[in-house]
């Protein structure tokens, strides 16, 4: 009986950071941009939100919060993202406390409601 299950290429398990994955500095800032950005979007469709409408909310130019829904997070930083969240009535919470492992790095992480 022949098997029919295929063969994976060569692989290795990711972080769960595409961006450290792919080796980008900024790793962990990018990561949280995404998903505060996802937040934002994800919003605006909850709303029906025009982009023109979602921009005057949050004061930027449409064409700048269309790069930022493309990936363009170099526009923004995470506060003003977080401003931008709490301009579409969402309250944001950071909360520091001590890393698990002495000896390592804290991260930062995001946990939606």
């Amino acid at each position: 009986m022949m098997s029919t299950k295929k063969k994976l290429p060569a692989h290795s398990r990711g972080t769960g950071n595409i961006f450290a994955d792919l080796g980008l500095p900024n790793a962990e800032e990018h990561q949280l941009k995404a998903a505060l950005v996802v937040q934002l979007k994800r919003l605006m469709e909850e709303r029906e939100s025009t982009q023109t409408d979602a921009a005057k909310l949050v004061e930027m130019k449409q064409p700048d919060l269309s790069k930022l829904l493309r990936g363009h997070f170099k526009l923004v930083s995470v506060e003003k993202l977080m401003r931008m969240l709490t301009a579409f009535d969402q309250d944001v919470e950071i909360t520091v406390k001590p890393h698990r492992k002495r000896g390592e790095a804290g991260r930062i992480t995001f946990i939606p409601a």
